[in-house]
């Protein structure tokens, strides 16, 4: 039977990489009103016919690329992200022979929930 994502977490797994997927979170999170500001800078900045070089577009460009490296290591291991300001995060599980996700809030202290792959956090089921 041919899986959606390539990678699978046990329980145990999913719950060994908390300690990275937060700090991650936190990164990502810090870095967002960041990249948001500098991007309305650039955007006044083209709109008026400035110049677009410089220490300012140069340090817009570093943060995307820093939120963009934190973003791959998501990806990397098919860890979801479903909403960043909520710290909502999907692992990939096998319960059997079928595909879910444990199902994590940033404010939780643990992995205590799973969901269909569509069902979404409406459809949250205890462990």
């Amino acid at each position: 039977m041919p899986y959606r994502f390539s990678q699978h977490y046990t329980l145990d797994e999913a719950r060994e990489l908390l300690p990275k997927v937060r700090q991650w979170l936190q990164q990502l999170q810090s870095l967002q009103p960041i990249i948001e500001e500098y991007e309305d800078r650039v955007g006044t900045m083209l709109k008026s016919g400035q110049d677009c070089g410089g220490d300012t577009v140069n340090y817009w460009l570093k943060k995307l690329a820093d939120f963009q490296a934190i973003v791959h290591r998501f990806d990397r291991g098919d860890i979801q992200i479903k909403d960043l300001d909520r710290g909502l995060i999907d692992f990939p599980h096998l319960m059997g022979d079928r595909e879910v996700f444990l199902c994590w809030e940033q404010d939780e202290e643990d992995i205590q929930y799973w969901h269909d792959l569509n069902t979404g956090y409406a459809g949250r089921e205890p462990i």
